[in-house]
């Protein structure tokens, strides 16, 4: 019957969100920024507003992105990436700020939760495109977005065994998006162009690495926050539900299972611009990471609604599959 069932429906009532950062960043900086910001919006204001408002910055910074570098491979205006910037960081406060308003209003709820989750599952997407621009990464946006999706479903997915959204000391949230930000500020000063130059000669006091002088700038940092940001994260995320599954002597095969859909969507993107006789991610990389990430969104919601009413079976989909037929 729909989505819920009547367990499902019971489990609503007595699910309790809970969620611990680790950033350093966010409790000595930006909490009690965020603290006195929450007292800028009146009591009436519902939370969920907040958090769609904040969404709707990284629309209009998507947009953008579209208006001014529709192929995301060349240089928009400097003030773009200013905009870029800006906007991303009010997507930040606006994201950290609605639970706090939903606890200062008394407010709380699984809803909002899901609502909150799913505008950031689709805030991947949009953000990707703003970046895009700014780095003029053409067809290479796409792997933006994947390095931003998964931590982000392997989170999701960590929470949903753990019961507490864990956030380590630095986390794509706070030290992520505030990297990417002050990327968007840089690159207002010195031009987009600078991303698409050689390493050896955006930083000449790199130069003597071996193997990233000729490769473009925005490819070395692509490689670098896999490295040092996705891998490890994605790590942490498997060693956390390891814990929990072997604590309740479960299997974790099936629990690595759970992520098939994600690797399914994933996979069939691929498989689709492969096979693609008009190149579609370098043609229309709007059209490619929008969709991507509205499925990602939709995969995201049905995992947090899942753990919200108690429901593995709600997981099941065959969504993803329809990629392999059409490519």
């Amino acid at each position: 019957m729909g989505y819920i069932g009547s367990h499902g429906v019971a489990a609503l009532h007595k699910y309790k969100y809970s969620g611990v950062d680790h950033s350093y960043v966010a409790k000595y900086v930006l909490q009690p920024f965020w603290s006195h910001c929450v007292n800028l919006f009146p009591l009436w204001m519902p939370p969920n507003m907040i958090t769609l408002t904040g969404f709707m910055f990284l629309v209009i910074s998507a947009l953008l992105g579209y208006v001014y570098s529709p192929h995301l491979d060349s240089a928009p205006p400097r003030w773009v990436h200013f905009a870029h910037g800006m906007l991303l960081f009010l997507y930040q406060t606006f994201d950290a700020v609605d639970g706090k308003q939903a606890r200062r209003t008394n407010s709380s709820s699984p809803l909002g939760e899901l609502f909150d989750h799913g505008c950031d599952a689709l805030a991947c997407a949009f953000e990707t495109l703003a970046f895009g621009s700014t780095a003029m990464c053409g067809r290479s946006s796409f792997w933006f977005w994947v390095i931003a999706a998964v931590p982000f479903y392997c989170a999701t997915w960590e929470h949903f065994f753990t019961n507490t959204l864990i956030l380590p000391a630095i986390n794509g949230p706070t030290e992520g998006l505030l990297l990417i930000y002050v990327c968007h500020f840089f690159t207002a000063i010195v031009g987009a162009e600078w991303w698409v130059q050689h390493f050896g000669k955006s930083m000449p006091f790199l130069s003597w690495i071996p193997f990233v002088y000729e490769i473009p700038t925005y490819r070395v940092v692509l490689f670098l926050m896999t490295a040092f940001g996705v891998i490890p994260t994605v790590i942490f995320n498997v060693y956390n539900v390891y814990k929990v599954v072997q604590a309740k002597k479960g299997s974790m095969l099936l629990a690595l299972a759970m992520l098939y859909p994600f690797a399914a969507l994933l996979g069939g993107v691929l498989a689709w611009d492969y096979l693609s006789p008009s190149d579609i991610m370098g043609n229309y990389p709007h059209l490619v990471i929008v969709g991507t990430g509205l499925a990602f969104g939709f995969l995201v919601g049905r995992m947090i609604l899942s753990h919200l009413c108690d429901e593995p079976k709600g997981l099941k989909t065959g969504m993803c599959m329809i990629l392999y037929v059409v490519a």
